[in-house]
């Protein structure tokens, strides 16, 4: 897991998560998630509610990928077709599979739609945008249909706590402001390319709902 938080290497490692066939490489997916970690860690515990889930989620298919059956999980859509092909996924409601590849990479699929949309607010915002209505309107548009009332209600608390938007570009480690701006303008398309190649074959085969 990366201690500090480096905006250049979302880039990389998103864009090195796309293959030729667009498909997506688990290692790099991974990767990509251990700096988004990296990145909520920095800003302290505000994130801690959803970065902790994060990396249980992570060490899961970190486990797959080093596991007897890892020659199954080098892509996402190699992973889909195992484990639906051996009736490894909890389809209808939770059984013997709470685990699964699929069920877990479904929660970090909302969480990176999340974080999308976030840092896309904030790449366009303004010196007096306030983090916390940016971070609040990009998570009820994505995690937030997801959760119970208790824990949207507790996340709305805190975000009220976030720091303000100088924190948030400084802590990108990648320059000035506009130097922040320009990278977040070539990084968030790979993120949403990838989350959208996602979110295309879970609905092809109906795995959007899992329980």
């Amino acid at each position: 897991m990366a201690d500090t938080f480096s905006l250049q290497r979302v880039l990389e490692t998103f864009r090195s998560s796309l293959s030729e066939k667009k498909e997506v490489y688990m290692k790099y997916y991974i990767a990509g998630w251990q700096e988004l970690v990296a990145f909520m860690n920095s800003l302290g515990n505000v994130f801690s509610f959803i970065s902790k889930d994060v990396v249980s989620k992570i060490q899961i298919l970190e486990n797959f990928l080093l596991g007897e059956n890892r020659s199954h999980y080098v892509t996402i859509q190699s992973m889909v077709k195992y484990e639906l092909e051996n009736d490894l996924v909890d389809l209808t409601k939770r059984g013997s599979h709470p685990e699964s590849g699929c069920r877990t990479l479904l929660r970090l699929h909302r969480a990176l739609r999340w974080l999308e949309l976030f840092l896309e607010r904030l790449r366009t915002s303004t010196e007096d945008s306030k983090t916390s209505v940016m971070c609040s309107d990009a998570y009820n548009e994505s995690l937030a249909q997801h959760h119970p009332w208790l824990i949207r209600k507790a996340v709305g608390v805190a975000f009220c706590a976030l720091p303000g938007r100088d924190t948030f570009f400084d802590v990108m480690n990648a320059g000035d402001h506009m130097q922040v701006v320009a990278l977040l303008g070539e990084s968030l398309p790979l993120i949403a390319e990838v989350y959208q190649i996602t979110e295309d074959l879970y609905a092809k085969n109906t795995l959007l709902e899992l329980p």
